[in-house]
């Protein structure tokens, strides 16, 4: 680069900085507090869940939604259902297909008088300021940015002057429809969760929800909307010009137009959930439930000691294991004293089987780096590691549950975060087993005590994960790692981590040697 021009690169990078670096936070902000409606059984969600909540009473509906577009659809089909209030929380919205037909499910919803409330974290939206100002605008609808840039525009100075506080996000996740039923998981908003993005595929898992469960999530989510992390969007932003909602409506109506997003449609319009719906023929696995979740404060910088975090939560209630504990996390970086406490439960007796992302299906290779240093101990204590492959089908499912999506996906990577407990106990939620889950980010799930899905989960990693995933063992001689892969053939074996070239396992031996665990 000639150095004139090197000058000037460094000159905006500067000013762009310094810019930054003076845009601050309204010191100032009106909040109005608002909170669930509690007496919604005279909705037609209310009305149709009666007499299955009477007959299960003090208990929750639990469905799980595991293929994508079901999960799409199920979201679809309660902004349709809703006649009171939704309300949404997300970490990631993004501004695609998936993302624009949520918005306008959203806005359709506050034609019809809904009330909705979306609250959506601040790291992700770039690019989306108009199309939330002019949802903003409308009188039935309400957005919040939780934790948001000072700067709109040069986002890196804000992490250049005021890291503590945005490195430090909300990566909760829930959907709900007159407090009457709720989604909560692992999944955001975006083709890629969705089953709309050919090239990209999450595995995910959410759960649909009915009955006492739902108003704990609606609980949660009103201590978020209300809390002082909280933004109403009119405090950050310009008022949408003239025509701007016209222009944001015609953008949705082009976007149906378009032969991949009807293609896409129609594949949601035939998965087994929306004919079970309009069938009204719904089967929910009923059981104790409660929901487990970090407090808002915990965005705060140097909350550490402050606020009661989440993860001991979530192993109180889920209880010491005592035969089994399978661990499902796309994100698995367990630390020294995560990894001692598991190598303590393989080497007392109890089967500990950890399922995560290969280092050719992560999407992060950073936090592959943090996980690689602890395989090692986690094997000579008993453990069993599988490491998902890239573009891994998902796990066959019955007939009248089997939906494919007809682009396929040339990658895949895990992204679903579920936890379970001698089969009788099983956590899905937003939670990672890495330090920025447990310390960082607010995080929230749900604890279902149901043999029959806790069974599920162990069966699946029985059965299903030996074909999908590596197994990475310890060699007889030597204790060298090996990763084992099984197909129809037989099996493989490889002594380097499989489907990784040579540059990226290097790229990932570097970042091992530095010192950002804490941050991953």
């Amino acid at each position: 680069m000639p150095s004139l021009l090197r000058l000037r690169v460094l000159l905006a990078l500067a000013l762009g900085l310094w810019l930054s670096g003076c845009a601050v936070l309204p010191a100032v902000v009106e909040r109005p507090p608002s909170f669930a409606f509690t007496s919604t059984d005279d909705t037609q969600l209310g009305r149709e869940l009666a007499p299955e909540l009477a007959a299960h009473p003090g208990r929750s509906g639990i469905l799980p939604l595991i293929e994508a577009e079901e999960a799409f659809a199920a979201r679809v089909a309660l902004a349709q259902a809703a006649e009171r209030s939704l309300d949404l929380q997300y970490y990631i919205w993004r501004d695609d297909t998936t993302g624009q037909l949520l918005f306008e499910a959203a806005w359709n919803a506050a034609e019809r008088d809904v009330r909705v409330r979306i609250l959506v974290d601040d790291n992700n939206t770039a690019g989306l300021d108009g199309a939330l100002a002019v949802l903003d605008a409308h009188p039935r609808i309400e957005v919040r940015l939780f934790n948001p840039f000072a700067n709109r525009g040069f986002r890196m100075g804000d992490f250049a002057f005021d890291f503590s506080r945005v490195n430090r996000r909300m990566h909760n996740k829930s959907f709900t429809a007159d407090n009457q039923v709720t989604i909560v998981g692992g999944r955001n908003v975006g083709d890629e969760y969705y089953g709309a993005n050919s090239q990209l595929g999450f595995q995910d898992l959410d759960v649909a929800a009915v009955g006492p469960v739902v108003r704990e999530v609606s609980r949660e989510f009103d201590v978020y909307w209300n809390s002082e992390a909280a933004y109403p969007v009119a405090s950050l932003l310009p008022r949408p010009p003239p025509g701007a909602a016209a222009a944001l409506q015609a953008q949705w109506a082009q976007l149906k137009q378009l032969p991949e997003t009807q293609r896409y449609l129609e594949a949601v319009r035939q998965t087994p959930l929306i004919r079970e719906v309009n069938e009204h023929r719904v089967r929910f696995e009923w059981a104790d439930a409660r929901i487990v979740s970090d407090q808002p404060s915990k965005a705060k910088p140097a909350s550490d000691g402050e606020t009661r975090l989440m993860f001991p939560l979530l192993r109180e209630a889920m209880g010491d294991p005592r035969r089994e504990l399978d661990l499902v996390s796309p994100y698995f970086v367990p630390g020294q004293d995560g990894t001692r406490d598991l190598a303590a439960l393989a080497r007392g007796g109890v089967k500990v089987r950890v399922l995560t992302n290969s280092l050719a299906a992560t999407d992060v290779s950073a936090v592959h780096a943090g996980y690689a240093r602890y395989r090692k101990e986690l094997l000579e204590a008993g453990a069993v590691l599988y490491e998902l492959k890239p573009g891994a089908a998902p796990p066959p499912r019955p007939a009248e549950e089997r939906h494919r999506n007809p682009g396929g996906s040339s990658a895949a990577s895990l992204h679903a975060k579920t936890f379970a407990v001698d089969r009788d106990r099983i956590f899905v939620g937003s939670l990672n087993l890495d330090p920025r889950s447990v310390r960082l980010n607010t995080e929230m799930g749900v604890v279902i005590d149901s043999p029959v899905l806790a069974r599920r989960l162990a069966e699946e990693i029985d059965k299903v994960v030996p074909t999908q995933a590596y197994e990475v063992r310890l060699t007889p001689a030597g204790g060298r790692m090996e990763w084992i892969e099984r197909d129809t053939q037989g099996e493989t074996r490889f002594a380097t981590e499989p489907g990784a070239g040579v540059l990226r396992r290097l790229w990932v031996d570097f970042l091992s040697l530095l010192p950002i665990e804490w941050l991953l």
